[in-house]
């Protein structure tokens, strides 16, 4: 489905936007008044991420940020870090502990 969050559910919803003018009573006017109210949507930030599943596919889902920053879904990981041969990275520390 479009605009709906893929773990937590979270969708567009409905509220009011209210138009204003006039000058504030504390500013020295006379106040504000409402010149309208019409309907307007709440959507939600909706990132598409490639997510790792529990089972270990990759899959893009369209996930809201408060998902992302909650940690509620594991970002895929894109290369693993590099890392020396095993050999080589004996060595290397048996050499740095030679220079100490």
């Amino acid at each position: 489905m479009a605009r709906v969050c893929a773990v937590c559910g979270k969708s567009t919803q409905v509220g009011n936007s209210v138009t204003h003018r006039g000058k504030a009573k504390y500013l020295g006017g006379v106040g504000t008044k409402v010149t309208g109210i019409t309907r307007r949507q709440f959507r939600p930030n909706l990132q598409r991420v490639r997510v790792t599943t529990p089972n270990g596919a990759n899959k893009t889902l369209r996930v809201c940020t408060q998902c992302l920053r909650s940690g509620a879904v594991t970002k895929r990981i894109r290369n693993a870090p590099f890392r020396l041969p095993p050999e080589v990275a004996a060595e290397a520390a048996r050499a740095g502990a030679g220079k100490k």
